[in-house]
């Protein structure tokens, strides 16, 4: 007999961390700041860790995540404009090193003080098994925001994933626009953390987005089919690991990366059909 009181809220969790963290990838993509997601889920990771150190239970670590990773955003954000030509990566590569070196000073602090890191660890691998109705809402919350926004802001999105300098020409208010979505990214990938957790998140955010740009052409093609994919390879990939009893992250990250591997195959073939 089916659990329905299990299998609702993880197929609902994974459906909605997935179809949010493929909306996010188009942009994090098309900006070509992959390297965002993992900056961030670090940052997040970190304030995790740190307030476990400080005692705090399991339920609870969401609030010194999510504290960590807006203030690596509005960092990271600052940073950018400051640093040559307005480069984001030059600005998540220094984040990045604080962060994670941050990460792992709070592990190693865990044998030296006697405290178990159990809670923190299964932040770091994630598994939507542990999904409740708590964390769908979470999730659902952010999703919707995050569809908002698009909706409300979508052509200065788009402007952005042009050049900035032209969207600051053409009137847009760059530093909201910015802000807002480096925040809302930071919300996004440290709630969708249970997934696959704050080491691989990052891979739910670009591989269906990098997938569906290989597919398709259109902005709002690209989009559509990089939700579908990351809700797909989110449920898909929890369904293979129950299925084999192997690692649930893992496996969607796999998932993903497969995906990836046969877009690129059908483009490549497309290509030589065309030519030939």
């Amino acid at each position: 007999m089916i659990d329905f009181g299990f299998w609702l809220p993880v197929a609902l969790g994974g459906l909605l961390s997935g179809g949010s963290s493929g909306l996010l990838g188009v942009y994090v993509v098309g900006m070509r700041i992959p390297f965002l997601a993992v900056c961030v889920a670090h940052a997040a990771l970190a304030g995790a860790i740190f307030g476990a150190l400080a005692g705090l239970a399991a339920e609870h670590l969401t609030l010194p995540a999510l504290t960590a990773a807006i203030l690596t955003a509005l960092a990271l954000g600052r940073v950018a404009d400051r640093s040559p030509a307005g480069d984001a990566n030059v600005a998540l590569g220094v984040l990045f090193s604080l962060s994670m070196g941050l990460a792992f000073l709070g592990l190693g602090l865990f044998p030296v003080l006697g405290r178990s890191d159990h809670d923190v660890r299964a932040l770091l691998w994630g598994s939507l098994a542990l999904c409740r109705w708590r964390d769908v809402g979470y999730m659902a919350v952010v999703a919707v925001a995050l569809g908002l926004f698009v909706l409300l802001f979508g052509k200065e999105l788009r402007a952005l994933l042009f050049s900035r300098e032209y969207a600051a020409a053409a009137g847009v208010r760059v530093g909201l626009v910015w802000a807002l979505f480096l925040v809302l990214a930071a919300i996004a990938l440290t709630v969708n953390f249970q997934t696959v957790g704050g080491l691989m998140i990052y891979s739910l955010v670009t591989n269906p987005a990098v997938a569906a740009a290989l597919l398709v052409r259109g902005h709002a093609r690209v989009i559509f089919v990089s939700v579908g994919l990351g809700a797909g390879v989110s449920l898909g990939g929890f369904l293979v690991a129950a299925l084999t009893d192997l690692p649930t992250g893992a496996t969607i990250v796999l998932l993903s990366s497969a995906w990836v591997g046969a877009a690129a195959l059908w483009q490549r073939r497309r290509v030589r059909c065309r030519a030939s």
